[in-house]
């Protein structure tokens, strides 16, 4: 796909206050042993990392994104970047992280089962994704989204794991990204403009709607499993 990742990967880079909120939900999961599947340039990694995390491994398979990950983070010693998919990795690790990733992959239920061979017993799953198909549009198609996902996937596809959370989260992103879908038909990429608007005025309006809902409600899904 032309321009793709770079200019996805670039806008939605400065999402911080939204990346922070999403991590908020599932930090205190993240330790040990890390693998996070599809790092793109890092953007999570950086609002997660902490010294004291054992080894954290970054996967990517596209070229500048590899290229990116061992730039910014070249002087992290605990950090290795790699470029080979899960079912090739040998090591074994206590929090797995999938975020926006799994939508990517044509085959999702195998990569599933791949990942649940790599978590250590006690290690936790983590799945960030984005929710209901019936909002499947032209940003979807244009970062090669296979997909976007409903709650009856997880409860299909994760019963041999304890469930800790499953949510859905951004209430207001669900209602904008909708309208935008209908206003700007033929838009392929949200504009910088729009990205700041989303993140930094009504993310934080969202937190409150989310919680106010049960998180019941939103534009994406976030799901922790932990290997009995």
């Amino acid at each position: 796909m032309e321009n793709y990742p770079e200019i996805a990967t670039e806008r939605f880079d400065n999402a911080n206050f939204h990346i922070k909120y999403c991590l908020s939900i599932i930090k205190k999961y993240i330790k040990g042993d890390i693998l996070e599947v599809g790092a793109g340039c890092g953007s999570f990694t950086r609002n997660y990392y902490k010294k004291d995390l054992r080894s954290i491994t970054l996967t990517e398979t596209d070229t500048k994104n590899i290229f990116d990950l061992k730039k910014n983070f070249k002087n992290f010693d605990n950090i290795k970047v790699s470029d080979l998919s899960v079912d090739k990795i040998e090591k074994k690790f206590d929090s797995i992280l999938y975020f926006h990733v799994l939508e990517h992959i044509e085959d999702d239920i195998k990569e599933i089962e791949d990942a649940k061979k790599r978590l250590k017993v006690g290690g936790h799953l983590i799945i960030m994704v984005p929710a209901h198909q019936k909002i499947y549009g032209n940003l979807d198609k244009a970062v090669g989204h296979f997909r976007r996902y409903e709650r009856k996937f997880f409860k299909d596809n994760f019963q041999d794991l304890e469930k800790v959370n499953l949510k859905y989260l951004d209430a207001i992103g669900f209602i904008l990204y909708y309208l935008n879908k209908i206003i700007f038909k033929n838009e392929t990429f949200p504009s910088n403009f729009k990205i700041f608007l989303w993140d930094k005025i009504f993310t934080p309006f969202t937190i409150i709607i989310d919680f106010i809902t049960n998180y019941n409600f939103g534009k994406c899904i976030i799901a922790t499993y932990k290997k009995k």
